[in-house]
């Protein structure tokens, strides 16, 4: 797909004079497909796997950001699969490719910050129903990821009734304060500031782990979740010796096929409005275990 030249000022990245918040003009993503023609281009055979593969990654196509620094990451052959049905084997093999990603992309002198992250489920803007996530490689580090860091982010080490699964140094709670109906964070009790940085024994439980939060979560309301998943991981200058690793995942979900949706005074102030308790989430996924 070739797409139309871009007109005067329709990309890169601007800053608001006022707030700070960054928004990336990308007006040549409007020629993306919404849906694939045809047969799914990330089956094997496929237009972007046309080999046989485990787990694959690749250049994105249309890509948000130039400079080659954004990536698609195919977690499995299998078109019906979810994260958790491939299995702990099968998850350990995203969960390398990720760290390898990762690594090669930090070696770059244009790249600050490595973002590893999942939309699942057309609720949320996923295009593709394929199991796949992407990578965007930042040149600086993301305002949300900066304020993390510079506040000293650490795991909560007493979430109490919020803790949903704690296993081989790695836990799963509900936060104090979540925007959203469902999120949980997994974090490793240790501190490590990324995957690269994150050994064999420590990948393994990790995968352990994402597999029995992804099984709960697709349980949770009878049917499969959709959700945003994204990795944050300490940028390749600033803060290494500090930065925290760990994973979120939230879902629009407050029941079962029930969206939450934003309202413009959430919009407008900063300040949310969630209709469900975070220890109500965590309780609901303990009882799935």
């Amino acid at each position: 797909v070739t797409d139309p030249a871009p007109g005067p000022g329709s990309h890169g990245m601007r800053i608001d004079e006022w707030l700070g918040t960054a928004v990336h003009v990308v007006a040549s993503r409007q020629s993306r497909p919404n849906l694939p023609a045809g047969e799914c281009p990330f089956c094997p055979g496929g237009l972007e796997a046309l080999e046989p593969y485990d787990v694959r990654w690749f250049p994105n196509r249309w890509p948000p950001m130039d400079g080659g620094r954004c990536e698609v990451v195919l977690y499995t052959p299998v078109h019906d699969a979810t994260f958790h049905s491939i299995g702990t084997a099968g998850v350990r093999r995203v969960v390398d490719l990720w760290a390898e990603r990762t690594a090669a992309l930090l070696e770059r002198d244009d790249v600050e910050h490595v973002l590893v992250f999942e939309n699942r489920g057309a609720e949320v803007g996923a295009t593709i129903s394929h199991p796949h996530g992407q990578i965007y490689a930042f040149d600086h580090v993301p305002e949300r990821q900066s304020r993390m860091l510079a506040a000293g982010w650490e795991p909560d080490r007493s979430p109490g009734d919020r803790l949903v699964v704690s296993a081989a140094g790695w836990s799963a709670y509900a936060p104090h304060a979540p925007v959203h109906p469902v999120s949980l964070c997994i974090a490793p009790d240790a501190q490590v500031p990324d995957l690269p940085a994150l050994d064999d024994s420590g990948r393994d439980a990790l995968s352990s782990m994402l597999v029995d939060v992804f099984s709960r979560l697709d349980r949770l309301h009878g049917r499969p979740l959709p959700y945003m998943m994204w990795l944050n991981q300490a940028p390749r200058t600033a803060h290494r010796d500090s930065a925290w690793f760990n994973i979120e995942i939230v879902s629009p979900w407050r029941a079962p096929g029930v969206q939450r949706y934003v309202a413009a005074a959430e919009v407008a102030t900063w300040e949310y409005f969630n209709p469900v308790p975070p220890e109500d989430t965590a309780a609901a996924l303990r009882a799935l275990a």
